[in-house]
């Protein structure tokens, strides 16, 4: 510290450098005064000569120890890098051991336009009552805690929640992923490649994603036609095709890759649709079993569309049944979860009025 106070002309006292902006921080009064700002080097220190009898003048050089001093106990051993969540196996249960996924269907959402998909998934976790299983430890996402988002009464709505957990249904056998935060640039295809060989190793037997897209992105035919749509991975197509046939539902249809072009390729797009693309990809290349559910919407209050994007899926997997003698989708008991009375934001004040 002497060496660097006197090389760099420092008072005593604590300071913070920043590297990257080339500034002090951290001072407050006297010491600060010609400190914020620039770095001020002092001028370099002449060479130390050193001057022996019968030779010439030598430039002083440091002395290199023969044998460095070992490493202390507690330091020895290989060095090892910081776990990455990318690069590690995300799902940490609640219990000691890890549940059986085998056979389950797992419900997830895409982080996409009017967060369709999110909302979808907080009725189907709200109905259902599923009980949480574990979370993903992960840093491909931005960090969040809050509250029980599900909470029924007041000793459970202090239970805290983050920003990736994994709900269950045993008798349904059903698994829900709840995602609650947007992904760090650049991690969002590590997260989807992780996330496959979790659901992989787990052996669900299939994967439902429930996403949307941009509205004004649709064509002449898709204007005129039901705004939900689907798409299947090749390995699911033989086990639920006829099913879905018999839903009369409309497949994703290929637009070109560049609209603006009028010769450009045909292919898959979904605008707006965050991750969907992605894992519907990763889907196909690692033949994952994968039935992606979107809906064309606009930003704005998107509440009834996720209540048509979860009353789109149980058409197909029917995971509640209607109360009474009505069969229709309104009559269908979904739950919305006390987390939404905020959905957009405590109510005016009184003092306003």
């Amino acid at each position: 510290m002497r060496a660097l106070r006197s090389h760099f002309s420092l008072p005593r006292g604590p300071f913070l450098f920043s590297g990257a902006a080339g500034t002090w921080t951290g001072l407050s009064g006297p010491r600060a005064e010609g400190l914020q700002g620039p770095l001020r080097r002092a001028p370099p220190r002449p060479a130390r000569v050193a001057r022996a009898p019968g030779a010439g003048t030598q430039t002083w050089r440091p002395r290199v120890l023969a044998h460095p001093p070992a490493r202390s106990p507690a330091l020895s051993g290989p060095r090892s890098s910081p776990p990455s969540s990318c690069t590690a196996t995300m799902f940490v249960p609640c219990g000691e051991a890890a549940p059986d996924l085998a056979g389950f269907t797992l419900l997830m959402p895409a982080v996409s336009v009017g967060n369709v998909g999110q909302l979808a998934i907080d009725l189907i976790i709200s109905t259902l009552n599923m009980c949480k299983i574990g979370y993903f430890y992960t840093d491909c996402l931005v960090p969040m805690v809050g509250n029980n988002p599900y909470a029924t009464s007041e000793e459970n709505s202090t239970e805290l929640s983050i920003n990736a957990e994994v709900y269950s249904l045993p008798s349904k056998k059903l698994v829900a992923l709840q995602l609650r935060s947007v992904f760090i640039k650049y991690k969002s295809k590590p997260f989807c490649e992780k996330l496959l060989s979790w659901v992989k190793s787990s052996n669900c037997a299939k994967v439902v994603i429930l996403s949307s897209s941009h509205s004004y992105h649709r064509n002449d035919l898709q204007l005129r036609s039901t705004p939900f749509r689907y798409l299947l991975t090749p390995s699911v197509q033989k086990s639920v095709q006829n099913k879905i046939k018999s839903l009369n539902w409309e497949e994703m249809e290929k637009s070109q890759c560049i609209p603006e072009i009028s010769d450009s390729e045909f292919c898959i797009r979904i605008p707006g649709g965050g991750i969907t693309k992605t894992l519907y990809d990763e889907g196909c290349l690692k033949e994952i079993p994968m039935v992606i559910l979107l809906k064309f919407v606009s930003e704005g209050d998107n509440i009834p569309d996720a209540l048509g994007l979860v009353e789109y899926l149980n058409e197909w997997l029917q995971i509640i049944k209607p109360c009474g003698e009505d069969s229709t989708a309104s009559a269908l008991p979904w739950k919305i979860p006390s987390s939404w009375r905020l959905l957009f934001g405590s109510g005016l004040p009184p003092a306003l009025f």
